[in-house]
C-alpha cells in the first residue's frame, strides 16, 4: 500500500516519508506536500527509492 507520513516534531520540523512507492515516483508523490511544507533541509533516499517496477506478465498455461 502506497503512504505518505507527515511527522511533525517538537520543534515544529516536519518530515516527510513516503512508503510503498518504486523508483522515483516517490518523489512525484510527495512533491505538492513537500513545496507546501517549505524549503527541504535534506533528501534521504530509501531502498525503494532504487527498486525498479517491473511488469506483471502471467504464467504460462500447460496443455494438458
Amino acid at each position: 500500500m502506497k503512504t505518505i507520513e507527515i511527522i511533525v516534531d517538537a520543534k515544529g520540523e516536519a518530515t516527510v516519508q513516503t512508503k510503498g512507492f518504486s523508483g522515483p515516483s516517490c518523489r512525484e508523490a510527495s512533491k505538492a506536500l513537500e513545496q507546501a511544507l517549505g524549503v527541504a533541509q535534506s533528501d534521504t533516499p530509501t531502498g525503494e527509492m532504487y527498486q525498479v517496477k517491473t511488469a506483471e506478465q502471467p504464467l504460462p498455461q500447460g496443455n494438458g
